[in-house]
């Protein structure tokens, strides 16, 4: 789902810069994206990215410095 989200949020992003639309549009597109920021299902998803991230971190830095020590 998070990959999905970044997705939504990259596209919605090129758009309003190569938006034509006007200022009108952009506007909305704006408010759009801060109310889908502020949702609480997507904070509650961000939450837990950034914990899933935090506790993988150690151990992935780990698998990457054996595989660098091994490889020497």
């Amino acid at each position: 789902m998070l990959s999905k989200t970044n997705l939504l949020i990259g596209f919605a992003a090129g758009y309003v810069l190569g938006s034509r639309a006007g200022r009108e549009r952009y506007d909305q597109i704006v408010t759009g994206a801060q109310r889908f920021a502020r949702n609480p299902k997507v904070q509650d998803a961000a939450g837990r990215a950034q914990e899933a991230v935090g506790q993988q971190a150690p151990s992935a830095f780990d698998a990457a410095k054996d595989k660098v020590t091994s490889s020497s």
